[in-house]
C-alpha cells in the first residue's frame, strides 16, 4: 500500500531538516515524499536541494498560499494513502507503518487520526495533544480538534471533498477533514502518539495572525454543520460538546493529570 506525504515549505530553514529526516527515515518503503516551496529566500532551498535525490518530486513554483501548494503537491501525488506535514512540524518515528497497518486492518477505514505532541522552537515538549474522535456536531462547537500531522486518509476521501479551499487562509486542515466527515468518510481515531506540532512566534497559530479570518472560518463551518448561525443556547451545547469530548477519552484526561503533574514524557525524534 503506497503513501504520498507532501510537505509545504516557505522560509523554515530552521525547523525544515527535521521534518524531511522525519519523512525519509520512517520504517515503510513504499512511501513516495514531495516538498513544494513557493520560493524560499532562507536558505530552505539549499536544504531541499541536499536531498532531492530522495524525494519524489520537488515543486518550487509560486502558489497562492498553503492550501494551494497542497493541491498541487496532492496532483502529483501517486499513493492510495495521502498525509503531509509542515516544514516546521515532524512524524514520529513508526508512525507511517502503524497508520498503514490501520487501513490494512480496517479496510472500510478512510481516515485514520493519532495524537500527536505540541513543542517549543527550541524542541522542548509543551504538553501532549489528544485527537478527538470525529462527530460533526462536535466540531460545530469546537470540540473535534484532530492533529493535522498525525492524520492519513485515502486518496478517494480527499477526491470526494473536493481537496482543500484556496481561500481559507487559517484552517485549510480543519475544513478538509469537516468535508471528508460530511461526504460519509469514515474516520477512525487511533490512540497512538504520531507527530510534533511546533508553535512558535512565526507560525500562524503561534502568531495568532488573522484571528477575524480565523473566527469567521469557524462560524461558516458551523453553518456547514448545522445549517443556522450561532444562537445564545449554542454557549450551553459548547459546554456540553466539550465535557463529551472528554469523557469519551478517559486516556486522555489521565495523560493530562499526568503532564500538569509530573511533565510530559520525553520524546526522541531519531
Amino acid at each position: 500500500m503506497k503513501i504520498s506525504i507532501v510537505t509545504i515549505s516557505y522560509n523554515q530553514a530552521k525547523f525544515l531538516e527535521r521534518a524531511i529526516r522525519s519523512v525519509l527515515e520512517q520504517d515503510y518503503e513504499d512511501l513516495e515524499y514531495i516538498i513544494v516551496d513557493p520560493g524560499s529566500t532562507d536558505g530552505s532551498l539549499d536544504i531541499i536541494n541536499r536531498y532531492q535525490h530522495r524525494l519524489a518530486q520537488m515543486l518550487i513554483e509560486p502558489d497562492c498560499g498553503p492550501p494551494d501548494g497542497l493541491n498541487k503537491g496532492f496532483a502529483l501525488a501517486t499513493g492510495e494513502i495521502l498525509a503531509y506535514i509542515n516544514a516546521d512540524d515532524a512524524l514520529l518515528p513508526q508512525a507511517v507503518s502503524s497508520a498503514i497497518r490501520w487501513f490494512k486492518h480496517h479496510p472500510s477505514v478512510d481516515v485514520v487520526v493519532g495524537h500527536g505532541y505540541i513543542v517549543d522552537d527550541t524542541g522542548k515538549i509543551i504538553r501532549r495533544f489528544r485527537s478527538a474522535p470525529f462527530a460533526a456536531w462536535r466540531f460545530a462547537y469546537g470540540a473535534g480538534t484532530v492533529i493535522q500531522q498525525s492524520t492519513f486518509f485515502r486518496r478517494s476521501a480527499f477526491l470526494a471533498a473536493g481537496g482543500f479551499n484556496v481561500a481559507n487562509k487559517t484552517s485549510w486542515d480543519a475544513e478538509l477533514y469537516l468535508k471528508m466527515g460530511l461526504n460519509g468518510a469514515r474516520i477512525q481515531m487511533v490512540n497512538d502518539y504520531w507527530s510534533i506540532f511546533t508553535l512558535h512566534p512565526h507560525s500562524i497559530s503561534g502568531s495568532q495572525q488573522l484571528v477575524t479570518e480565523s473566527q469567521n472560518n469557524h462560524r461558516r463551518y458551523f453553518r456547514m454543520v448545522m445549517g443556522r448561525e450561532p444562537q445564545r443556547i449554542d454557549s450551553l451545547w459548547r459546554q456540553i460538546a466539550r465535557i463529551q469530548r472528554w469523557l469519551l477519552d478517559p486516556i486522555g484526561i489521565k495523560h493530562r493529570l499526568s503532564d500538569k503533574l509530573f511533565g510530559p514524557p520525553p520524546l526522541n525524534l531519531f
